[in-house]
């Protein structure tokens, strides 16, 4: 089988010749969470006049330190006239700065007796003024693309009148469960049968990173019925996924159905846990290709896998740089462990202290035990052949979508 290989050079090979997907239009109101296409230039300053920060009076700055007449009422959403000479007007929050005027006097430092205010001394020009395109300046770049739209890029849009946005479309993902001992929840256990763990787990995890599952498929143990699953799963995906299947047992018809359909390339990973990938793809009849990835059936190595390989390519597919890599920081272990000739990705919470970051590991790490990801928020990378003793430092790669 070769040596082990790095995680490194599984992902060059992964994402090699990977183009984004297409860009669609949809309304803003429905954009959450999809990432932009295109950059975005701003046709609208921001604000687009100058405004008061505060309920006062808008004045000249020169004018201050003594008793003004209130030559005007300034409401938000009213048009204010020029401010009279000599004189201050009383503004609201968001109401537009007078021409003339060049500062607000917050109401409670004013003293008000019929229709005349005694203003404080000292008010320096600009104070709680918000000029016209402090925030946005029409012409500039508003957003660029590859941004995933949040709650702040998305009322950025809107505060400049867009209804619809450019955004990549999200890719399609078939999901393939494999193995005869695989059913899903709701159908009677028979013997040596488990409940389908990965599939639930992984449409969650492809969703959170921009995917749209168009299909979930359970492949039986058969090459017949494999080569056909897999034929119409390709036909219909930009990238098919599977759990199981790609090894070498008499069994395991995917290597073998995937070698038929195009190509499929078998991976040792020096990683724990999820030592076996499958990387293949799949020509399609207009010509491009569907790209397949093969993780492993235990539901922690599927969880880890899918962290480190599909929210990279799922990335690539919409031209979205934040997917590319996972945050990493550094924390103080809380922990002791070791390890062998594999990099260890170990499931880990995390806490912050007054004294930095801690990481507390979850007893079990076994690649079966899908209850150590549950409360996890970052993989501990422990080296090869190292060890970590409670209180070192251990770099950690923060599980964000």
């Amino acid at each position: 089988m070769g040596d082990l290989q790095s995680i490194s050079a599984a992902l060059e090979a992964l994402l090699a010749g990977v183009n984004p997907v297409e860009a669609e239009s949809v309304p803003l109101d429905t954009a959450a969470g999809r990432v932009l296409a295109d950059d975005v230039m701003a046709t609208l300053n921001v604000p687009p006049f100058d405004n008061s920060a505060m309920d006062g009076y808008a004045l000249r700055a020169s004018d201050a330190g003594q008793w003004l007449p209130i030559s005007q009422r300034i409401a938000a959403g009213t048009k204010a006239a020029p401010l009279v000479s000599g004189s201050c007007a009383r503004i609201f929050t968001g109401g537009e700065l007078p021409e003339g005027a060049d500062c607000v006097v917050m109401q409670e430092r004013v003293s008000v007796e019929a229709d005349k205010a005694l203003i404080p001394t000292n008010i320096p020009v600009d104070d709680n003024v918000r000029r016209q395109g402090r925030d946005v300046r029409q012409g500039e770049c508003l957003l660029k693309k590859g941004l995933r739209l949040e709650a702040a890029a998305l009322g950025h849009l809107a505060g400049q009148g867009i209804t619809h946005v450019s955004v990549r479309s999200r890719p399609r993902v078939a999901l393939l469960s494999t193995g005869d001992e695989i059913v899903d929840p709701g159908t009677p256990l028979a013997p040596g049968q488990i409940y389908n763990s990965n599939r639930s787990m992984l449409k969650r995890l492809l969703e959170n990173f921009g995917a749209d599952v168009v299909r979930v498929m359970s492949v039986p143990d058969d090459y017949t019925q494999t080569v056909a699953l897999l034929t119409q799963a390709a036909a219909e995906a930009d990238v098919v996924v599977s759990t199981g299947g790609v090894s070498v047992g008499e069994e395991d018809h995917v290597k073998a159905a995937l070698e038929q359909l195009g190509q499929l390339d078998l991976w040792r990973l020096a990683i724990r846990p999820g030592k076996p990938l499958a990387l293949g793809r799949v020509p399609r009849d207009d010509g491009s290709e569907t790209r397949f990835i093969g993780l492993p059936g235990n539901p922690v190595s599927g969880f880890v896998g899918a962290w480190l390989f599909l929210r990279p390519l799922m990335g690539a597919l919409l031209a979205c740089p934040a997917l590319a890599e996972l945050p990493a920081l550094t924390a103080t272990a809380n922990f002791d462990t070791s390890t062998g000739p594999r990099q260890h990705y170990m499931r880990v919470s995390l806490r912050f202290t007054p004294e930095g970051v801690a990481a507390d590991a979850f007893a079990d790490q076994n690649s079966g035990v899908l209850s150590s990801c549950i409360e996890a928020d970052a993989f501990a990378v422990i080296p090869p052949h190292h060890q970590v003793r409670r209180g070192d430092s251990v770099n950690c790669l923060w599980l964000a979508v």
